[in-house]
């Protein structure tokens, strides 16, 4: 059973842990306990509704295959299902909160890094959970305070922040949260993502002017995008060196099975895409997934909804064969 968080201070109590994984930054690239690191990521939005049991055995196969890193939303409502962590007051919110914590505490343990996403919600399924910044500053001071123990997150400002629908984030907001964020725990990693290629006028924005700790973008999804990667990520190391700000570049967030009407990405769609990320100065790389949009039930839905079956008893054939050919890939092992 998950244990009940009743205050920051308690952390460590209830979860029998002290921190063991430190998550820092060193130039372009994440470190682990002071090791310079790839981070070989996986999706796991909906892990907060999932049961305890189902999370154990996806981290053992996330263990197995030498996956270092998972992306978790604090804020997550889909398929009628709300497991938000914050309240519209971004307080916290029962039974979530307390299984985000336990999550944390869990990887931490295990020396497993995760991405903990905030977003506003874009009213797709039901009421977007933070309406205003008053309660988008309280959930980063809620999580920041009570997770601080723990060095093996980091933390997501705002999913997709430049989609101009209710999830969007203005740079001058941003640049409040990463302040609120940095009052509380200086050292924190601090990120927020954006949809689509970033241009260098947004580039300077998060690297200069909120400050980010390193850039996040979630690249195009079509055929043509593998292709791509190693030489637009030689043009963000490039473009950051001239502004003398350069951070890491995570591909958190890349294309998936299920998304894209007309084009299924493959296993060597994958293997394409992480080689030219590790190739092209890339900090870290996600296999993304999520629900089947064309199929009944929008099944397999993955990631996006935990509750019934376990990540690693919804990916399919390929993904199951692109994460044991990227397994040897970040290994070092050839594939």
């Amino acid at each position: 059973m998950f244990r009940r968080l009743l205050r920051p201070a308690l952390l460590l109590w209830l979860t029998g842990t002290a921190a063991a994984t430190d998550l820092a930054i060193e130039g372009t690239r994440f470190t682990l306990d002071g090791q310079p690191t790839f981070l070989f990521g996986i999706s796991y939005y909906g892990a907060l509704g999932a049961p305890q049991a189902f999370i154990e055995r996806d981290l053992d196969d996330i263990e197995r295959l030498g996956i270092n890193w998972i992306r978790v939303w604090a804020t997550w409502a889909a398929f009628d299902n709300d497991v938000t962590a914050v309240d519209e007051e971004g307080k916290p919110r029962e039974p979530y909160f307390s299984r985000l914590a336990w999550l944390v505490a869990e990887c931490d343990r295990r020396g497993i890094v995760v991405d903990v996403t905030v977003t506003r919600g874009n009213g797709v399924v039901g009421q977007p959970r933070i309406r205003s910044l008053t309660a988008h500053r309280r959930a980063v001071e809620t999580m920041v305070s009570a997770l601080k123990p723990h060095r093996n997150w980091y933390l997501d400002l705002g999913n997709e922040r430049n989609i101009r629908d209710p999830r969007f984030v203005g740079f001058d907001e941003l640049k409040e949260l990463r302040e609120a964020a940095r009052r509380i725990d200086p050292k924190r990693p601090v990120t927020a993502s954006h949809a689509g290629d970033i241009p260098p006028e947004d580039l300077e924005c998060y690297v200069v002017t909120v400050g980010v700790d390193f850039i996040s973008p979630h690249r195009p999804r079509n055929a043509q995008s593998p292709q791509q990667t190693e030489e637009r990520s030689r043009e963000y190391l490039a473009e950051m060196r001239k502004l003398d700000h350069v951070v890491p570049l995570d591909y958190q967030e890349p294309f998936r099975r299920g998304f894209t009407q007309g084009w299924e990405p493959g296993v060597e769609d994958y293997v394409t895409d992480a080689r030219a990320a590790l190739a092209g100065g890339a900090a870290g790389w996600c296999l993304h997934n999520g629900d089947q949009r064309d199929r009944p039930g929008q099944e397999p839905r993955r990631s996006f909804d935990l509750r019934e079956k376990r990540l690693f008893d919804q990916l399919d054939e390929v993904e199951r064969q692109a994460l044991e050919r990227l397994s040897r890939l970040f290994a070092g092992n050839g594939e």
